[in-house]
């Protein structure tokens, strides 16, 4: 199985749409859901977060365990939308190997409403993985398109991760991955490559 470069987007995907994951209340979710689109309480003056990777969204939400991410929801954007939104990116923190100076990033992140950082990947088990996985940070305008524009469908997965989670836990690990949303190179835009400081390799090739 070849190795898996650092930073490489992985992610559902079709010919035009693909899935990233948020959790939220019940508060929140139920009335997403019913709308087909995020509605009150959902606030888009704060900043929201999207990740591609199911098992990074289960370690982030405790498989729907914590408070405030009793639900999980199956995001569909436009693709058009994501790869607009990477192209318009910066990264979150500073990179030393990327950036030219402090004050050059600074800059870069006070010109977006978008902001991406890489975080590793995880395990059926939730352990730490050598490749990494992006999370976008989406704010101001970004936050208004990604709810107006690019949602394209919203599921509720929290049953499937509940499924996942009791699968792992009894040792069922060939029956919990075969489960897992499938997920696979992205093909980013050279724009959005440069921009999220993507790895060379697949994920470059349209």
């Amino acid at each position: 199985m070849p190795e898996i470069p650092p930073r490489q987007v992985r992610a559902d995907f079709d010919e035009t749409s693909l899935t990233v994951y948020q959790a939220y209340s019940p508060a929140i979710a139920e009335p997403a859901l019913a709308a087909g689109r995020f509605v009150p309480p959902f606030k888009p003056d704060r900043m929201t977060w999207i990740k591609p990777s199911f098992l990074w969204m289960m370690y982030r939400c405790g498989w729907a365990t914590k408070p405030g991410q009793e639900r999980v929801l199956a995001v569909r954007l436009s693709r058009s939308g994501f790869d607009s939104a990477l192209a318009a990116s910066y990264l979150s923190h500073f990179d030393r190997k990327v950036h030219a100076s402090q004050e050059e990033w600074a800059a870069g992140v006070r010109r977006t409403s978008v902001r991406v950082q890489w975080d590793p990947e995880r395990s059926l088990r939730l352990e730490r993985l050598d490749h990494r996985s992006i999370q976008i940070g989406l704010s101001g305008p970004a936050v208004h398109s990604y709810v107006n524009e690019w949602i394209v469908g919203l599921t509720d997965v929290t049953d499937l991760a509940g499924r996942i989670h009791a699968a792992v836990r009894a040792g069922e690990l060939e029956a919990a991955q075969a489960m897992v949303p499938g997920e696979r190179p992205y093909p980013l835009p050279p724009e959005a490559v440069a921009a999220v400081s993507a790895s060379a390799g697949p994920s470059e090739s349209r």
